[in-house]
């Protein structure tokens, strides 16, 4: 089945030249170059069968067809040897600290933007800062507990960060569920490697909210707040709960009084001490942000505000995650840590700057142009592949209104062999492991590899017809 397999001038993560395994992946190849097509085509459609059954799923809005569909699972594992790991993982974890310290400085001193080393209109113009949390001290002075940021990589192998994350990032779920199938239809794979386990990820992730609490520390009471059903990541949701053995909530489910929060149950009130919440600020509480919402609790801002309940992540986060911050985070590494960046960003350029603007305005037939608060693949061009009268578009849109776009070099990502009816082909993937501060960073051994299943797409999102792989962090092997 590899032998239609082409190289296509970009990085392989499993192949160093034709035919030629890298040395941490010929265990791997050795046994799916053994396997014939009905074997794996078998194997896959056991993992399929497993998604269905434990209704894996995710949702696509705008999608007339279908509402819930499986998540599209790929059965070759991507490997990530210890050593390169380790490099990641410092990174992962310069990075998280900086952004925390970013968002405490911000919404506080202001240091970084009185030095004019972050430009004070772009943050205060930013869509998801929070004016409402200036001066607000939040537990522990951490306001970034889960983190899920974005790794590519460039044409030479050399890691670098895509974006960041850090409102409410999901997929989790489908890193610990790839690795139980994985398991089951695959274990002859992992015979070979000692691969780190995933599945501490709930236990550290329940400790990290039980170090939120401000009064209840011995035994507090930690709920999940979900949109409802109808969200797309409704299933992390509720897996999550379950796996940490807390209750799953929508907002009718609780009720602030005396600026507290309570939970409605059988046995009447009870009071509510850190909130692990999966919907935006926008519609966190009514009486704050969105006048509209229905899926917020009025009157939990004054209960935040109070300390009477912690909430994860932090109100005001989602300054981090804006497109036009992200520029500025290797000068947040120099400027809070004194250190130069493990992990650099991608070349990015500011429509807010004049120069940068007159380039992307010549050159959108080579750049992929973001929309700075854009997410799921969308309000993106991808100016190499879009028709003439499509960048003539995103031209009158970028001139309209610059504070709004980035543009980027179109990075090649990286390749990992996909099966591809009866044989494999390369796809492109990106990686997005998950990193939860409490007392310290814990970075996941791995994260959310994500594989673009359309030919030469560049775009991994699930929304866009992405899939994901299981990613094996391994020590020596065997």
């Amino acid at each position: 089945m590899f032998d239609q397999y082409k190289l296509n001038g970009i990085f392989d993560e499993m192949f160093s030249s034709e035919n030629t395994p890298r040395p941490h992946y010929e265990p791997v190849f050795g046994q799916l170059a053994g396997l014939d097509q009905a074997d794996f085509q078998r194997r896959r459609r056991m993992a399929d069968l497993s998604f269905r059954n434990q209704g894996i799923t995710f949702t696509v809005y705008n999608d007339d067809t279908g509402v819930e569909r499986i998540f599209p699972f790929d059965l070759v594992p991507r490997i990530v040897p210890a050593a390169e790991w380790q490099r990641i993982e410092l990174g992962l974890e310069q990075r998280i600290i900086a952004l925390n310290m970013f968002c405490h400085d911000v919404y506080h001193e202001q240091r970084i933007l009185r030095e004019g080393l972050v430009p004070p209109e772009l943050v205060y113009s930013a869509q998801m800062f929070r004016r409402e949390m200036i001066h607000v001290n939040v537990p522990n002075g951490i306001y970034i507990h889960v983190c899920g940021t974005d790794l590519i990589r460039d044409k030479d192998g050399n890691y670098l960060v895509l974006e960041d994350n850090a409102r409410t990032p999901s997929g989790v779920s489908y890193v610990l569920e790839n690795r139980a199938i994985m398991k089951r239809v695959f274990p002859g794979l992992f015979e070979s490697y000692r691969v780190r386990s995933i599945e501490d990820y709930p236990y550290n992730l329940l400790q990290c909210l039980k170090e939120l609490a401000q009064y209840h520390s011995d035994d507090p009471t930690i709920v999940i707040l979900t949109p409802g059903i109808f969200n797309s990541a409704y299933f992390e949701h509720s897996f999550l709960a379950r796996q940490m053995g807390v209750e799953l909530v929508e907002g009718k489910d609780l009720i602030v009084d005396n600026n507290f929060v309570y939970m409605r149950t059988t046995a009447g009130m009870r009071r509510v001490d850190v909130i692990y919440r999966r919907l935006d600020d926008d519609f966190l509480d009514p009486l704050c942000f969105r006048s509209d919402s229905i899926l917020g609790v009025p009157g939990m801002m004054n209960a935040y505000r109070c300390g009477n309940v912690a909430l994860a992540n932090a109100v005001g986060t989602g300054v981090c995650d804006d497109k036009a911050v992200y520029p500025y985070v290797p000068e947040m590494i120099k400027f809070y840590l004194s250190e130069e960046p493990i992990l650099n960003n991608v070349h990015t350029y500011k429509c807010t700057d004049k120069d940068d603007l007159t380039y992307v305005l010549e050159h959108l037939d080579q750049l992929v142009v973001k929309s700075t608060n854009g997410s799921g693949g969308y309000g993106m061009l991808m100016g190499h592949i879009a028709s003439q009268s499509e960048r003539d578009d995103f031209a009158r849109k970028i001139k309209s209104d610059p504070r709004n776009f980035i543009a980027q070099p179109v990075v090649q990502l990286s390749q990992h062999p996909s099966l591809v009816t009866d044989h494999f082909e390369g796809r492109r993937i990106d990686l997005r492991p998950y990193i939860l501060f409490g007392k310290k960073p814990i970075v996941m051994a791995g994260g959310l590899t994500r594989v673009a299943l359309e030919k030469d797409s560049l775009v991994v999102n699930s929304s866009q017809g992405g899939g994901s792989k299981d990613t094996w962090v391994v020590e020596e092997m065997r």
